[in-house]
Formats: structure tokens, C-alpha cells, sequence
């Protein structure tokens, strides 16, 4: 049973060098497995929202990312408060649920905002580091992670 990753995005990339260097990893990823990004718009806020708008805004999010995971994926939402993982440990964590019968993960980045509470209980929260990243950059990142969980997985020598 092949493989499907998905990544559901807030936003869309702006920059042609996150896009390129996001194309890439996509790229190098279909060697593993069937890979896609899906975007949902960033809710609209004014330049200084209050705290009731800024959680309007993510449950708004939040309707549009569920639309967008696939009914039975393994979820990992990505936020600041989720586990660090090595990159040996995310390869382990995606081969053990690999050979649990999973084949759908999605990983879910947030907006600026970051993501609504009934997503961070949709499954492990993992989080890049305890540095804030744009939401751009940190795509490219966690796309080149699941690049290299797989390169570990398959013994391959990208990973040092």
C-alpha cells in the first residue's frame, strides 16, 4: 500500500525562493511516496486584532484545514508547544505507524496565528523547535524532514 503525505498549509507561498526550494523537496519525496501541499486561505484579520477575532479567525482556519485531511490520516499538527523530534525519531514514528497499517499522514502548519485547539487534538503535536519560524520557511523545513525520515527508513545516504 503506497504511502500518501499530505501537508495542509495556512497561506500560500509568496516567495520564489520557498517555492522553488519547496518544489524540490517534492519532488525528491515522490521516490517515497505520493506527496501534496494543500492550501487554505488565512482568515482575514484587521492590523491589531483583539483575542476574539484572532480565535474567530483560527476556528475559520480550522473548518477549512479538516476539509482538506484525508477521513483516517495520522495527523500531526505543528505547533510550538509539540514534541521536538530527532530526525531518526520522526523516520521511527512514521515507519512504526507505517507497518501499524497507516498509509495518509497529514501534517498541518498554521498561520501566523498558529492553529485552533480543536486541530492540536487531532493528533501528536510536533514542533520544529522552540524558535518561532515563519510559517513559509518552516514548510520548506518540515518538507525536507519527512524527505529525510524517509531517506533514514530506506537507508539511503542523504542522511549523516
Amino acid at each position: 500500500m503506497p504511502v500518501n503525505v499530505e501537508l495542509v498549509c495556512v497561506g500560500r507561498l509568496k516567495d520564489r525562493f520557498f517555492e522553488d526550494a519547496s518544489k524540490e523537496y517534492l519532488k525528491r519525496l515522490s521516490a517515497f511516496c505520493r506527496v501534496s501541499v494543500a492550501e487554505v486561505p488565512a482568515a482575514p484579520l484587521p492590523d491589531d486584532p483583539s483575542p476574539g477575532e484572532i480565535k474567530s479567525a483560527l476556528a475559520k482556519e480550522a473548518d477549512a484545514i479538516r476539509a482538506k485531511i484525508k477521513r483516517g490520516a495520522v495527523v500531526y499538527p505543528m505547533c510550538v508547544e509539540g514534541k521536538e523530534l530527532a530526525s531518526e525519531e520522526l523516520a521511527a514514528e512514521m515507519e512504526r505507524r507505517t507497518v501499524a497499517g497507516a498509509s495518509d499522514f497529514a501534517f498541518v502548519i498554521g498561520g501566523s496565528y498558529g492553529l485552533d485547539e480543536e486541530i492540536k487534538k487531532l493528533g501528536p503535536r510536533l514542533s520544529m523547535s522552540k524558535m518561532t519560524f515563519p510559517h513559509r520557511l518552516a514548510r520548506v523545513m518540515l518538507l525536507e524532514q519527512i524527505y529525510r525520515a524517509f531517506t533514514i527508513t530506506a537507508g539511503k545516504k542523504y542522511h549523516k
